[in-house]
């Protein structure tokens, strides 16, 4: 579900303005992270709780936002990932292992399959994901025969009241998430361009999209106008930018303070060579993985 913002009411009589805003995907990332450390779960949570900074390449700009360093490369921070035209799976280490935070503190080095373990009602569990609908749902890859970091924090966040904070890019808008996911499995495909995935709802998630980070930031209004391009503004969303004056503009100096935010970086080692090596057999590809 979307994560629920309220905009401030417009005083009698002000005039409403609006603004066009065009993000690139990695401009929208940085974007999604600013908000997502502002939501008053996670503020909450880092001051009285434990936060865990699921692996993903969104997630990468979350961890530079709470701790301001620098995460390169990104994509090597997540293991499943879509790069060079096929679904694939990083093979080295994240270059960051700052994901476990307990009362404001990183526990440096912390098995978070183990630490998760320790959440209780209020704790935070963030998490990127590969699709999203228009009624709020998420859904996440997995190439994982045991389902990946979703599969084990799954079942202890949600009967625990732990919050799952999603942010995502409109860039990854499907028509229905429920539907995509009735046409996904690791053993559902017979060929493929890459890992074969299967797509997991998460219905209760808190979803955080371009529209959600300029109400949490701003509070204003954003309507989702278009997406693509070329020229490197391939997946790029665009935006509508409406309220009162005062409130546009600080939307407006947060899109331009985005703006010029580098494409993310890839990692160097991958578990799929290419589709063609395998002759593009889905199990084959899903082979490379060994299990994990």
């Amino acid at each position: 579900m979307f994560y629920e913002v309220e905009i401030p009411e417009q005083k009698k009589g002000e005039k409403t303005i609006s603004v066009l805003v065009v993000l690139n995907p990695a401009e929208s990332r940085r974007l999604l992270a600013k908000a997502t450390v502002e939501l008053p779960e996670v503020q909450n949570a880092w001051k009285n709780g434990m936060i865990i900074i699921s692996r993903g390449i969104t997630n990468a700009f979350v961890t530079e936002e709470f701790f301001g360093i620098s995460v390169e490369p990104k994509a090597g921070q997540t293991v499943g990932m879509v790069c060079n035209g096929i679904a694939n799976a990083n093979s080295g280490p994240p270059p960051c292992n700052w994901h476990v935070i307990r009362n404001g503190k990183v526990l440096e080095g912390a098995d978070s399959n183990v630490e998760i373990l320790n959440f209780k009602s209020g704790d935070v569990f963030i998490k990127g994901a590969n699709a999203i609908d228009n009624d709020g749902h998420a859904g996440v890859y997995v190439s994982s025969v045991k389902a990946g970091s979703i599969g084990v924090a799954w079942p202890i966040i949600t009967p625990r009241g732990c919050h799952l904070i999603i942010p995502v890019s409109l860039e990854k808008m499907v028509s229905s998430v429920i539907e995509a996911a009735k046409h996904t499995g690791l053993y559902y495909f017979k060929h493929s361009t890459g890992l074969p995935v299967k797509l997991i709802p998460l219905p209760l998630a808190k979803v955080i999209t371009e529209i959600q980070a300029f109400a949490i930031l701003a509070g204003v209004r954003a309507y989702h106008i278009g997406s693509g391009g070329v020229g490197g503004s391939e997946g790029s969303v665009h935006l509508s930018i409406e309220g009162d004056e005062e409130g546009v503009e600080k939307a407006f100096e947060l899109a331009k303070s985005v703006k010029g935010e580098p494409p993310v970086s890839l990692p160097d080692t991958f578990y799929v060579s290419s589709a063609e090596d395998y002759n593009y057999d889905a199990l084959a590809q899903l082979a490379t993985l060994k299990g994990i």
